[in-house]
């Protein structure tokens, strides 16, 4: 979606006459009987980014005069007049109006653009009155700003959560002192224009839904989480917390409907890591990477196609596998077990073929798992690593030094590969993956065993026939695709200098302010 479209969508909602953004100062939201400023500003990249996605080459063009005007359609039908003035080199003005009287100044910008043309000329009053004589057939309303309606006795936290779906976004942000905001195509936006929620408004709102042990917990630590279903809409991970200024809470959506791999962009050749009988496979990423939901992808192909035994350890329950081809049993750890640990070494007496680990946080949790799948299962889990190297030394170094050697050994003969995995910001709106995968060889297992992990990036290159990729080779795909911008694979890239030697052998531009 659009930068403009977002706006376009506020107008509409809070049926505002205009909506004034400034670089470097607050929104502003016009209605017709008052006047209202967001919380915090909006950069100047922010609104050259929105003039750029938006405008039309011509009008661009007609913008080095100082100023320019266009009508702009959105994706929900909603026809608007948008301004464009250059106030100064790092200050614009853009202006996204209902019609004529939302926007100030009409006549006289009219007569300072003498050459625009007919159809892309604000309308002035004189034209509106001589239209509205000549028009034989009232113009239909404007379309009416859509309602979030809530159920008789529903928590009132739903009316927000089913804005954060209606909004396409993927987590929703509140905290005490602040109004509602969203993360949406991978920036936070505000999501309605209202008070900023008072620490004990939003701290009863939000008790409302927290099971009685996350209450005790919350009140012990200041710090819980669970998860939170609406149904027909989606289930939610819920994280509450407490700052300086009282309780917050970030709310991610986790959808009903767990995306095929065709969808969701993986390799094909990663599917081979679902048939294995035993072995360690490990999806790895920054926080917010999508994990959650690679990991939901492959386990949801093997419930289609195999017939197994799954058990799933996790913190919350995220995604719930129904019964399909497999037996899925799913245990919440501090509701159906104390922690991972106790659940892994419980589930070696439960007959599993597949365990999916939810975290691997500690020692021996990560010693666990890896014992499993040593001793005949598959077993998945999840690091907060950035890259399929650092996700291996990262195991190597959780042990003591006198216990590295044995692990490596075990480690190279119980990894079957590794998908490490970022979001990248889509070009006109929107959020795509970019993976880095390592596939089990001879030649990676030797290179584990005797700690020269810093070769696998050759082994990654020369596997590509097997399925295997770096980082840096999917994020140039991307870019070649026109998915996302050169600066965005930058600043996503774990190994900047080859990207951008690669970047300059493909003849791929990059923004002088990186080093292009």
């Amino acid at each position: 979606m659009k930068r403009l479209d977002y706006y376009v969508q506020h107008l509409v909602r809070h049926n505002a006459t205009a909506i004034e953004l400034i670089s470097e100062q607050p929104v502003l939201f016009r209605t017709a009987d008052a006047e209202r400023r967001s919380n915090a500003p909006i950069d100047h990249a922010q609104v050259l980014q929105l003039v750029k996605e938006a405008t039309p080459q011509d009008v661009l063009q007609q913008l080095r005069k100082g100023k320019a005007s266009f009508k702009y359609q959105s994706d929900g039908g909603a026809e608007v007049l948008v301004t464009i003035e250059v106030l100064q080199k790092s200050k614009w003005k853009v202006v996204i109006g209902r019609n004529a009287a939302a926007v100030p100044n009409i006549e006289s910008f009219s007569r300072e653009n003498p050459n625009l043309a007919a159809e892309d000329r604000p309308i002035g009053s004189e034209e509106v009155a001589a239209k509205k004589r000549a028009a034989s057939v009232p113009p239909p309303p404007a379309p009416a700003a859509p309602q979030i309606r809530t159920s008789s006795g529903e928590p009132g936290i739903n009316r927000y959560l089913r804005m954060l779906v209606a909004a396409s976004g993927s987590d929703l942000h509140l905290s005490s002192n602040v109004t509602p905001l969203v993360r949406a195509s991978g920036e936070i936006q505000e999501l309605e224009a209202r008070e900023p929620f008072s620490p004990q408004e939003l701290f009863d709102l939000l008790m409302e839904i927290a099971p009685e042990r996350n209450r005790e917990e919350f009140e012990e630590t200041n710090d819980t989480d669970f998860a939170h279903t609406i149904e027909g809409l989606s289930r939610f991970r819920a994280n509450y917390f407490r700052d300086r200024h009282g309780i917050g809470a970030v709310f991610r959506t986790i959808p009903f409907e767990i995306l095929p791999v065709e969808k969701l962009g993986l390799p094909e050749r990663v599917l081979d890591l679902c048939w294995l009988t035993k072995g360690l496979v490990l999806v790895t990423g920054p926080t917010g990477s999508g994990k959650s939901t690679t990991l939901a992808t492959l386990i949801d192909y093997i419930n289609s196609n195999r017939s197994d035994h799954i058990i799933t350890i996790e913190d919350p329950i995220e995604f719930v596998h129904p019964n399909k081809k497999c037996l899925v049993n799913q245990r919440e750890v501090g509701v159906h077990t104390r922690t991972f640990k106790a659940a892994l070494r419980a589930a070696l007496r439960e007959d599993p073929d597949i365990v999916l680990v939810g975290e691997m946080r500690d020692l021996e949790t990560i010693s666990i798992a890896v014992e499993t799948a040593e001793t005949g299962h598959l077993v998945f889990g999840t690091l907060h690593t950035t890259s399929a190297i650092s996700t291996i030394d990262r195991i190597i170094d959780q042990f003591p030094p006198e216990q590295q050697e044995q692990i490596r050994v075990m480690l190279s003969e119980s990894i079957r590969g590794v998908i490490a995995q970022v979001l990248c910001k889509k070009i006109g709106g929107g959020r795509v993956a970019a993976y880095e995968i390592l596939r089990s060889t001879p030649a990676a297992s030797n290179l584990i065993r005797e700690g020269k992990t810093f070769q696998l990036a050759s082994v990654m290159q020369t596997g590509r026939a097997l399925g295997m990729q770096t980082m840096n080779d999917h994020l140039v795909q991307h870019v070649q695709g026109e998915l996302v911008t050169p600066e965005e694979a930058y600043m996503k890239s774990n190994n900047k200098l080859t990207l951008k030697e690669t970047f300059k052998r493909n003849s791929i531009p990059l923004s002088s302010k990186m080093g292009g």
